[in-house]
């Protein structure tokens, strides 16, 4: 099924649920959720506004609740949670896995915190109380305490019949994690080699040697390491190699996804994980800050365009002409920086290897520069029957999409080497930068030639 036919699907379910509250449906409600997975549940709850999803909150069945929440973008998380007790909250996250509880435990108050803390097992609250010491994006913050771990001087029967005992083994198991007496790690042992291997051996002989991930490794580093390594699972430890959880497949899709939806919304001065539907005076907070902050970019470049302002009145062509020239210069340098931040965002460029890209991007914007500035150039010539203003503009726009291109390496660059996020602040300092050379070079060789 195409990504379009999946997306209108998903619209008809919403539109079926919100009429079917709105008429009081009960039993046309109960049945549609109970045929969709917790993901799809998440996904319809955020489409909705905040009363109906309250009310259709209270027809999911409570054996899935956690597993709706943590699929759910932390604005609506937080607003679900507010509606429980103390009592209901720790009824939903009685059977997550100790990610998923982590992953609620961050979204509640202290309090609320502490009195599911205290009411969890030993060993599964103090999985979570590891994982809450460290931040949601870093490998401890996302890592999972459902995992075994063996000894490697036992024999391969053994850890056979300490997996016929325990009865099951978590999702996404492929290896088991091997640590010493003390629980520092030390290796893992595929279950294709437990089950292939003669039970007479012991671990130590049919083990492998992988390295675990330290549990301050940021979220998109481990998801660049599960993709080059074709990985299912991973251990992660701390800074002293105890082997604190794993990490599995399913967390790292949840992390590319996230950061897709991030990067896409921080362009814009968002975040991916406000509500849809927050209140107007929430959501004028978030973005009034952005909207200044582009008005004093805007008046910089009106500065400059103020400084010029005998030269417009006198030929009255260049205020026609200079929104193409900054036009250009925009695309040219949005194009660069899209390929900058992603190579950043990927691990494949550092300002070690950056020089060979800028000269790349510089090459770039020089042979774009010169196609544009003869088509452009020409293109004016004729339309204002002028010759010189035609060759003042294809200047301009050669100049404007070089400096361009080279802003729109360095900016991103910059900014990462400032561990202020690109894909949040590039566009911005991009627009600035674009708009005012190219109003600087365009009107300034008009001043100097035509004047």
């Amino acid at each position: 099924m195409s990504k379009v036919s999946l997306i209108n699907d998903k619209t008809k379910i919403c539109e079926k649920l919100l009429t079917a509250v709105n008429e009081q449906n009960n039993t046309y409600i109960q049945k549609i959720i109970s045929s969709l997975v917790p993901e799809e549940i998440a996904e319809i709850l955020e489409a909705t506004p905040p009363q109906e999803r309250h009310e259709l909150w209270l027809y999911i069945s409570r054996e899935i609740q956690g597993d709706v929440l943590v699929h759910t973008n932390d604005e609506v998380k937080t607003s679900l949670l507010e509606q429980l007790n103390n009592k209901e909250i720790f009824e939903l996250t009685e059977k997550l896995a100790t990610d998923d509880i982590t992953d609620i435990a961050q979204a509640i108050t202290e309090k609320e915190r502490q009195h599911i803390l205290s009411n969890l097992d030993t060993n599964i609250r103090a999985a979570v109380e590891t994982s809450l010491r460290y931040p949601e994006d870093t490998a401890g913050g996302l890592m999972s305490a459902d995992f075994i771990s063996i000894r490697s001087n036992v024999s391969l029967e053994v850890v056979l019949r300490l997996l016929r005992k325990i009865g099951s083994i978590p999702d996404s198991t492929n290896h088991l994690f091997i640590t010493n007496r003390v629980g520092l790690y030390q290796g893992i042992l595929p279950i294709t080699k437990l089950i292939t291997s003669d039970e007479e051996l012991l671990v130590s002989a049919v083990m492998e040697q992988k390295p675990a991930i330290q549990a301050n490794t940021d979220s998109s580093q481990v998801a660049h390491l599960f993709e080059k390594k074709d990985l299912i699972s991973v251990a992660v430890t701390d800074e002293n190699n105890l082997l604190l959880g794993r990490i599995t497949i399913d967390d790292v899709v949840d992390i590319i996804r996230e950061e897709v939806e991030r990067n896409q919304m921080a362009s814009a001065g968002l975040n991916e994980e406000d509500d849809l539907f927050a209140p107007p005076v929430k959501s004028t907070k978030r973005r009034t800050p952005w909207l200044g902050l582009n008005l004093l970019t805007a008046i910089f470049a009106s500065i400059v365009i103020g400084v010029f302002e005998a030269t417009i009145q006198q030929i009255v062509a260049l205020a026609i002409l200079m929104p193409i020239i900054a036009s250009m210069g925009g695309i040219a340098g949005t194009q660069t920086a899209t390929i900058v931040i992603r190579a950043l965002a990927t691990g494949k460029l550092s300002f070690q290897n950056s020089q060979h890209l800028l000269f790349k991007e510089a090459g770039v914007g020089m042979l774009n520069g010169i196609i544009w500035a003869i088509i452009t150039g020409l293109a004016t010539s004729l339309w204002f029957n002028n010759g010189s203003l035609g060759t003042i503009f294809g200047i301009a726009m050669l100049i404007n999409l070089i400096v361009a291109s080279l802003a729109g390496a360095l900016i991103p660059l910059m900014l990462n080497k400032l561990k202020i996020d690109p894909a949040l602040a590039a566009g911005l300092i991009l627009t600035t930068v674009t708009d005012t050379i190219g109003f600087f070079i365009f009107l300034g060789l008009a001043t100097m030639i035509l004047v």
